[in-house]
């Protein structure tokens, strides 16, 4: 037989658990949104963010 090729099966996974947990942040991150902001399409959910943004700014003046 043909002797089996050896490779090094220790790669680095640094790059692929940054794909990894990027992803997961940004599901956590639409929950949260959601918790938050909720309703019955995308479009309601900007009006809902744009208000707390909106009294946000009202209550904390500029310097």
């Amino acid at each position: 037989g043909v002797p089996a090729h050896k490779e090094r099966s220790d790669v680095c996974a640094v790059p692929a658990a940054a794909v990894v947990g990027e992803a997961m942040v940004a599901i956590e991150l639409a929950r949260v949104m959601l918790e938050k902001f909720g309703g019955d399409s995308l479009d309601d959910m900007r009006v809902s963010f744009n208000a707390y943004r909106e009294r946000l700014e009202a209550s904390w003046p500029r310097p």
